[in-house]
């Protein structure tokens, strides 16, 4: 029984150290982040990867963490050369068996008025509402101003154009 307890925190840390949370048995949060903002922003944003592992559409309806009076699902497209970002109104759909990346520059949880600054290193609570799922809560690391993608020590791809 001891060495079962043992194992089950071990994978715990496993889970939190590679950035991956599963949740539950139908939508699973992979390698949440945020990037550091400087002192005084009133914004910040967090990325995801979410899978739905059913045969059943979800919806991501909603979010909230303590670290900003309110978080939006948002989206930014070029249109007509011009980037635009919005809130989506009627939650953002996560297709069965499908899979849906937040990331900069496309779909993200938009951090409003923020408390605090996100400071590198640190995490921060993220809880996601599904239309099906539930809610879902996450850990979200803090990365450096510049991160692009989630993996530690990853900045990704940057175009410098």
């Amino acid at each position: 029984m001891r060495a079962l307890s043992r194992l089950t925190i071990i994978a715990a840390l496993i889970a939190a150290a590679t950035g991956v949370f599963a949740q539950g048995s139908t939508i699973t949060v992979e390698h949440p982040w945020a990037r550091a903002t400087p002192s005084g922003a009133k914004t910040g944003a967090a990325y995801m990867t979410l899978d739905n592992t059913t045969n059943a559409a979800d919806r991501l309806t909603a979010a909230s963490s303590d670290v900003a009076a309110k978080v939006q699902i948002h989206e930014m497209a070029t249109v007509n050369g011009v980037i635009q970002m919005r809130e989506i109104a009627d939650g953002l759909p996560i297709p069965a068996g499908g899979s849906v990346a937040l990331k900069p520059g496309s779909y993200h949880a938009m951090l409003i008025w923020l408390k605090k600054p996100l400071t590198t290193g640190e995490t921060f609570p993220l809880t996601l509402v599904f239309e099906k799922a539930g809610k879902i809560s996450v850990l979200v690391p803090v990365r450096a101003v510049g991160a692009m993608e989630g993996r530690p020590g990853s900045m990704g791809k940057m175009d410098m154009k």
